[in-house]
């Protein structure tokens, strides 16, 4: 098919369709960041539109719920039983009228009628026109969702998340920080980049950002954080990029690595590395002096390490695919830190993954904790008499992180807690993700 963006009679229908496309790919199990960048390389944008198509797509997955609702209200067919690829469309219409302010009413309503005519929906192409004008004469009339009364499910419907999860988190760490993490999932996540020392500054590559007219400022607290605001553009063609000047890492990430408590000559254990964010703030905490191994069970995915190590210029760090479960070719004690960023439900970051609302399950937690048990052992067993080791999640569940730390220590009493515990809870009202880190010391 032909590139929509050369089209003349086809002015804003390209960002449009890229959204498009990403509703549909998650819907059959594709992650968002991943369809979209795949659909814009299929499909190259302007930056302004390349931007739109960003806010569509993720907006209309978040908004999931709620734009079923709409369809439910005003729809002849109830949403769940809508052609999908219809669904998926009249999803970017409607979150154009209820969300999107910069765009008229009637570019939503005919940019959607006129892609259903010229991607195979032709015969529908009248429904869509009905419906989003309905939709439209309602919101103009001030019209809303009626929302339930029981504070569980409204809380569920106001923020576009699954009733099961808005219940789990409500019974584990109760009304307002429920509250607080529904509005958070909402919001548009910061967008944080953190400096390499080892080849520039946070005030040269702030200086290269104001001469290229990129909106950023230092972010408080982290000497190696900056954040940029606006809409910067493809990241990869901003100034620093190419030279290993710096990474996309949110400022709560940046914030794990720094309680190994680092110097440069020791051995440390990434154990669950991919994509690299962690390494890679390692090595340049260490000045590239010692070693990193950077372990992951997905050899695909330690190429992303290795991009990354490649292009910040770090020469430390040594990849290698091994299931962090099981570890017993290493000896026992054989690393002087070991870094446990474990995979888990994400419920700290929905913000930033815009699908995993939808494709997380009630039972996962359970799965999950016996898998962040395993390598919380093997972790263990091969941090140095002396060393540290540190257990981080990017999710606020509980069972992931407090209870399943307390667990340990109580299995194994010799074994040290350093610090408090470090909980960051998202707010709607703070940037960045939520966290949870604790670190640990052995006997020696």
């Amino acid at each position: 098919m032909p590139s929509l963006s050369s089209d003349p009679q086809a002015t804003g229908l390209a960002p449009r369709l890229v959204a498009w496309r990403v509703l549909e790919a998650v819907a059959d199990g594709a992650y968002a960041d991943l369809a979209l960048e795949r659909e814009l390389k299929r499909q190259p944008l302007p930056p302004r539109d390349r931007a739109l198509a960003t806010e569509l797509a993720y907006g209309a997955i978040r908004q999931r719920r709620c734009l079923d609702l709409w369809l439910d209200r005003y729809g002849k067919v109830p949403a769940a039983k809508q052609p999908p690829r219809l669904r998926w469309l009249l999803h970017i219409g409607l979150q154009q009228l209820l969300h999107a302010d910069r765009v008229p009413t009637s570019a939503a309503v005919s940019t959607a009628v006129e892609l259903a005519k010229r991607q195979r929906l032709a015969n529908l192409a009248p429904v869509v026109n009905g419906l989003l004008r309905a939709v439209a004469r309602a919101i103009a009339a001030g019209e809303s969702l009626p929302m339930p009364m029981e504070p569980r499910q409204r809380l569920a419907v106001e923020h576009s998340l699954p009733d099961w999860l808005v219940n789990e988190l409500w019974e584990r760490i109760g009304p307002e920080r429920t509250a607080d993490l529904a509005a958070a999932s909402n919001r548009i996540p910061s967008l944080d980049l953190r400096i390499n020392p080892l080849r520039t500054t946070v005030e040269a590559q702030l200086q290269a950002f104001a001469d290229a007219g990129v909106a950023a400022a230092a972010i408080e607290g982290l000497p190696q954080g900056i954040s940029l605001s606006g809409r910067p553009g493809a990241l990869t063609q901003l100034s620093g990029f190419g030279d290993g000047h710096w990474c996309v890492q949110d400022r709560s990430a940046q914030r794990i690595v720094p309680l190994l408590a680092l110097t440069p000559g020791l051995r440390v254990l990434d154990a669950c590395a991919a994509p690299g964010g962690k390494s890679t703030h390692i090595a340049e905490l260490m000045c590239d002096q010692g070693e990193v191994v950077a372990l992951d069970v997905t050899p695909s995915r330690l190429r992303q390490v290795q991009a990354n190590v490649q292009r910040l210029g770090l020469n430390c760090i040594k990849t290698e695919a091994a299931d962090a479960t099981d570890l017993e070719h290493l000896e026992p004690g054989c690393f002087d830190r070991v870094l446990l960023d474990v995979p888990c439900s994400g419920l700290g970051t929905l913000a930033r993954h815009v699908d995993a609302r939808w494709s997380l399950r009630p039972d996962v937690i359970e799965e999950l904790t016996h898998l962040q048990a395993q390598l919380l052992d093997q972790g263990a067993r091969l941090t140095a008499p002396g060393g540290r080791l540190v257990y981080a999640t990017c999710t606020v569940h509980p069972a992931e992180n407090r209870s399943l730390v307390e667990a340990f220590l109580a299995d194994e009493p010799s074994w040290q807690l350093q610090e408090s515990m470090l909980e960051l809870w998202p707010s709607p009202d703070q940037p960045g993700d939520g966290f949870f880190a604790a670190v640990l010391t052995p006997p020696g």
